[in-house]
């Protein structure tokens, strides 16, 4: 009797674990969505907030105050990242009474705010004066926030703000920013608040349209390739450009800074000569990116630890100029229904990585995308995620190793479930 009850316990504890370590994987909020306004056919409110309710979607950046948007999500346990126009950072950088006017005006207090981005890609948008802005725009906004808050007040960068990147050990920020980079890192430190960026494996694939390197862009099986200085293996673009960011901030020490992707995203339609901007290429990077981050299995510089990640977007933005692909990042349509589908219904069960045959691309290059030497590309392109319609050149080296995303923590999880199961079938078979 004495041993039918230890493996009584025994098998209710593999079953608890399994559970738990099933639901961590499952049901932790890491995924959010961007929401662009730069359109004239967007869903009433109320319909947008229907719809992230009906996802496993967490969370929600505006790029600018939407009180009806806020208010149509009271309830929903969907968190908001408030987004600071940039042309509203001299206002509040000019008095704390500024940010404090600002501050009770537009933040929310119905749905939970986790931060607020003061500007979007600030320091890269070609305003010379709004760089010394920024920190004092910051400091008076925290100072404007009630007592005990628990917002987080922070900024978004491009990749641009990197000076070096390939491979990623050897992340570093551009010198010439460091007047206002650095006071904005410190500031970060002292608050407990997130560095913020925008990286796009789609534009490393634009500058360099070879086969493996659109495979490993989408996080599907390649060789990898080794960081020589750091030992490490890297198996996709995300990790490889979110480690450079980690190396970058490792290197002006702070490592205790933690990131969060404000925007990252795949076009699913492009102009003629935008070779990877198709429904196949977008679902294969979105819903690979999403199993990836579920897995938490992290990155080789940082494994185990997933990172709050933004898709842009929600919906497309008709207004936008430029490219095709730049009004083409929506994952749903304005009458609701999705452009394709990466399993973020609420409740989807696992997702499946998805293993989409890389579109054909030519070997010779292209007018103004010419082929780049292996392990190295510059990523160029306007920012989609740029508020008022405004293009932005982002330029910045990227490194470029290729492979699929591991999946190491979620095997763990089958095992474990599988141990459960197997020693319930042993109890059952010895009654």
């Amino acid at each position: 009797m004495g041993a039918r009850r230890w493996l009584d316990v025994a098998v209710t504890s593999g079953l608890l674990q399994a559970f738990l370590l099933l639901r961590l994987a499952t049901s932790q909020s890491f995924i959010g969505v961007n929401y662009g306004t730069i359109a004239d056919n967007l869903p009433p409110p109320a319909s947008t907030a229907s719809l992230l309710k009906s996802t496993s979607i967490g969370k929600v950046r505006l790029y600018e105050p939407q009180p009806n948007l806020v208010a149509a999500l009271a309830g929903s346990n969907i968190s908001v990242l408030l987004g600071v126009p940039n042309s509203d950072v001299p206002n509040l950088a000019s008095s704390p009474a500024a940010a404090a006017a600002w501050a009770a005006a537009n933040i929310p207090t119905t749905v939970p705010v986790s931060a607020i981005s003061v500007g979007n890609e600030l320091l890269n948008s070609g305003d010379t004066t709004l760089g010394p802005q920024l920190l004092p725009a910051m400091q008076n906004l925290l100072a404007a926030l009630p007592a005990g808050s628990a917002t987080k007040i922070s900024t978004v960068h491009s990749m641009a703000v990197l000076a070096s990147s390939d491979p990623p050990s050897s992340g570093a920020f551009h010198g010439d920013l460091a007047g206002s980079l650095d006071p904005v890192l410190d500031f970060l430190h002292q608050n407990g608040a997130p560095f913020m960026i925008n990286p796009y494996p789609y534009f490393a694939y634009t500058s360099d349209t070879r086969p493996e390197t659109l495979a490993f862009c989408l996080f599907q099986p390649n060789p990898g390739r080794v960081d020589a200085v750091s030992g490490l293996t890297y198996t996709n673009m995300f990790d490889a450009q979110l480690d450079a960011i980690r190396a970058a901030l490792d290197a002006k020490g702070y490592s205790g800074v933690d990131i969060v992707i404000a925007e990252t995203g795949w076009p699913y339609k492009g102009d003629a000569d935008e070779t990877g901007a198709t429904v196949d290429n977008a679902k294969a990077y979105n819903g690979n990116l999403v199993a990836h981050l579920r897995s938490q299995v992290g990155t080789p510089r940082t494994p185990g630890k997933s990172v709050d990640t933004y898709i842009f977007a929600l919906y497309d933005e008709d207004l936008k100029g430029g490219p095709e692909s730049e009004r083409s990042f929506g994952l749903y349509r304005s009458d609701l229904t999705a452009n394709y589908d990466i399993g973020l219904a609420a409740a989807p069960g696992t997702v499946a990585p998805a293993t989409v045959t890389p579109t054909p691309v030519q070997n010779t290059p292209q007018p103004s995308r010419g082929l780049t030497p292996s392990g190295f590309c510059v990523t160029t392109g306007s920012v989609p995620g740029t508020a008022q319609g405004q293009q932005v050149t982002q330029a910045s080296s990227c490194y470029l190793p290729a492979g699929a995303g591991s999946r190491r923590a979620d095997a763990t999880v089958r095992r474990l479930v599988w141990l459960g199961l197997s020693l319930c079938l042993v109890m059952l078979a010895r009654k």
